[in-house]
């Protein structure tokens, strides 16, 4: 095990859905990391199917895993902590990063970790940038999360939930309407291409859940995805195809709108100086403007990891084993197993994860207010 630093080094595996992460962080620090996707073999599809993603998790893990320690310059006897996503995601694809974090794990006689996926995008940030405030709001956005979190010690404390999707997340409302113009998987990076060329303005669009009586940092992007697909085709029953540019603008404003007026919101609500937002949301050009932008204008400071951190990778994991170390928290016991639709309420998941929060911690989680 290397010490030289003061911690482990600790090796982060994500497995979650149709990216193979692996990544090696020691004291905050980014050491090394590999990814390797399966996403070419889901484009026919439409989609993500789930054994395609299984089956290529299990031809990738070793090869991705020897990568970033090659990149880290480092061997798997410098390792010793693992930490790995166990929920949620699909479950085929959660069980193979599991199994062969608790080989390594086990191997190298090391303490495994199992860590929340959106921890994973939350700790992101930390690895551009340094810890993040305490207490700080945090705008979870990717394809199946939509969510904004008020966060403080991450590896102590609980997870405040401000606010939730109620139905399709920002994501899913990016591939979905990708879908109906015709345009590529997947949809979020295609509807971003596609709208350089085109007006936010000439498609007007709605702004879900943004009226006086609404709830304030709560999200709905299932009635957007209707009204986009209502224009399209009523363009289509006209006879003339849809500008796709011109849809893909007043889409994407129209997410990256309502994203971050009720993120800046509930900061200046909360008396939060800092906005963090993160997933794979987070990579597109006019979320990231808007929410400088806004924040810039209201005083608030703006935390976006950079953009191979945006999508899921194995060194956000291995960035909340490496907080859950140094914080003394408990490793998961030897029976980890997989939960493909866990909560976010800590940042380890595992049976014990509440063993480890602090008195503060549980106060605040009987104080949270209902997600």
């Amino acid at each position: 095990m290397d010490t030289v630093a003061g911690s482990p080094v600790v090796l982060g595996i994500e497995s979650s859905c149709d990216e193979t992460g692996a990544g090696l962080v020691r004291d905050g620090v980014l050491l090394g990391q590999a990814v390797a996707s399966s996403m070419d073999e889901h484009a026919r599809y439409g989609g993500v199917v789930p054994e395609i993603a299984a089956r290529a998790h299990l031809h990738a893990m070793a090869p991705v895993v020897d990568e970033a320690l090659r990149r880290a310059g480092l061997t798997l006897a410098d390792v010793g902590a693992v930490a790995v996503t166990t929920g949620p995601g699909l479950a085929g694809a959660l069980q193979i990063g599991v199994a062969a974090a608790k080989a390594y794990a086990f191997s190298l006689g090391v303490p495994l970790y199992g860590v929340h996926h959106l921890a994973g995008h939350v700790a992101a940030a930390t690895l551009d940038g340094g810890p993040l405030p305490d207490p700080c709001v945090v705008l979870i956005v990717s394809g199946g999360h939509t969510s904004l979190l008020l966060v403080r010690d991450l590896a102590r404390d609980p997870v405040v939930h401000l606010g939730d999707t109620l139905d399709d997340a920002a994501g899913e409302c990016f591939d979905k309407v990708a879908r109906i113009l015709r345009l590529p998987y997947p949809g979020g990076p295609a509807i971003d291409r596609a709208a350089r060329d085109g007006d936010r303005r000439a498609v007007r669009l709605p702004r879900p859940l943004s009226g006086p009586n609404d709830p304030p940092y709560a999200f709905s992007f299932s009635g957007l995805k209707t009204a986009a697909a209502r224009w399209v085709e009523a363009q289509r029953a006209a006879g003339t195809e849809p500008n796709v540019p011109d849809a893909a603008a007043a889409l994407q404003e129209a997410i990256a709108d309502v994203l971050t007026r009720k993120a800046v919101r509930a900061c200046l609500d909360h008396g939060i100086g800092t906005l963090v937002v993160v997933g794979g949301v987070a990579a597109n050009s006019r979320v990231r403007e808007l929410a400088e932008r806004r924040c810039a204008s209201a005083g608030i400071t703006l935390r976006v990891p950079p953009l191979r951190l945006c999508t899921d990778n194995g060194a956000m994991v291995a960035a909340v084993g490496d907080l859950l170390v140094r914080a003394g928290a408990e490793p998961a016991p030897a029976d980890l197993s997989v939960d493909p639709s866990a909560p976010l309420e800590a940042a380890a998941l595992t049976p014990r994860a509440t063993a480890m929060l602090t008195p503060r911690a549980t106060a605040a989680r009987s104080a949270a207010p209902a997600a």
